[in-house]
């Protein structure tokens, strides 16, 4: 059964009582006019078999005061709206009113940035919104499963915006020679990264030791870049703890390191651009690099110190240092 809303004009369209004799009539049938009031809107409510709440009234409210007065005087045009109004604006009453028990709360207005409206869960998503994969751990199973899946997820939301990659690694082993993981850990992400159709550009903060230093050097040419304190280093492969192997298997893991160090210096030669037998060389003892020595030796292409890059270029190599100073380096020290 359709249902008849209640329309009452607000105070604006209330008859005034300009004269002291309607004031008083008003005062002497408030009460009456409340009861009036009661009894219409129960009686329309048992018409339309539905419940209206009906608030408590106050009797000191001026406004509801207005609104039994006029109401009890005239209820069949006050309480219907007329078709055609010239009087806006009306106050409805519907059969089921929702009543604010709380004040009015102001929402947001509507975003259109294409961000999302909550942060992502932890900091390497955030990393990974701006295309910046972080890798500061050792590179073990865990850690290479999460970098290769990021330069996945990067290169299928926009192959063509470059990547960053900032690494902070020993590589598959740990700052005391321990080895904690397989060489192929590296060659997985050195793999990926060179599958990517994006620009990739890496940067040395704090240690590229190892694989690390491999992934620095195989960035984009000209995107290699390396803060003024930080270092690299190449070393050969170690062979991991063989517990009770026996003899034959220990011999098959050795041949496999020699393998693994082969891989690796064809890889740095083709991106430092030194041949392989002067890679080999240098990675007989562990060689460490600071910004300076790897820019010489192909590893990176820029050091990043703002408004310091010229005068590092200008600093004598330490070679050049112990040559002006008289001193002669002894090789295989």
């Amino acid at each position: 059964m359709a249902t008849t809303p209640l329309h009452f004009p607000m105070a604006s369209s209330l008859p005034s009582a300009s004269t002291s004799s309607s004031q008083s009539l008003r005062r002497r049938s408030t009460k009456g006019s409340f009861r009036n009031l009661r009894t219409t809107l129960c009686a329309i409510n048992a018409q339309n078999k539905s419940k209206i709440p009906i608030p408590p009234f106050n009797p000191k409210d001026p406004f509801l005061s207005q609104l039994a007065f006029a109401a009890s005087n005239s209820p069949e045009t006050f309480l219907h709206k007329p078709v055609k109004s010239d009087t806006p604006p009306y106050l409805d009453l519907f059969d089921s009113p929702k009543l604010m028990a709380t004040p009015a709360q102001v929402e947001r207005s509507v975003s259109y940035e294409q961000r999302p409206r909550r942060p992502p869960p932890d900091l390497p998503s955030l990393l990974l919104n701006g295309r910046i994969v972080y890798i500061g751990m050792p590179l073990v199973p865990a850690v290479t499963e999460l970098i290769v899946a990021e330069l996945m997820y990067l290169q299928w939301l926009d192959p063509k915006e470059p990547v960053y990659i900032y690494l902070n690694s020993t590589g598959t082993t740990r700052d005391d020679g321990e080895t904690v993981g397989m060489e192929t850990e590296g060659f997985a992400i050195y793999d990926a990264m060179m599958q990517l159709k994006n620009e990739i550009h890496t940067v040395a903060v704090g240690a590229a030791i190892g694989q690390a230093c491999l992934l620095l050097a195989a960035g984009t040419k000209g995107k290699r870049f390396m803060m003024p304190h930080a270092k690299a280093m190449i070393q050969q492969p170690r062979i991991p703890s063989s517990g009770l192997m026996p003899a034959s298997d220990v011999l098959i893991r050795a041949k496999e390191v020699i393998t693994n160090r082969d891989t690796l210096v064809k890889l740095l030669s083709k991106h430092t651009g030194n041949s392989e037998e002067t890679v080999a060389n240098k990675m007989r003892r562990p060689f460490y690099m600071d910004c300076t020595k790897a820019k010489d030796f192909g590893v990176i292409d820029r050091i990043l110190w703002r408004g310091q890059e010229k005068i590092m270029h200008d600093v004598a190599s330490p070679e050049e240092w112990d040559k002006l100073a008289g001193i002669k380096a002894v090789d295989g020290i």
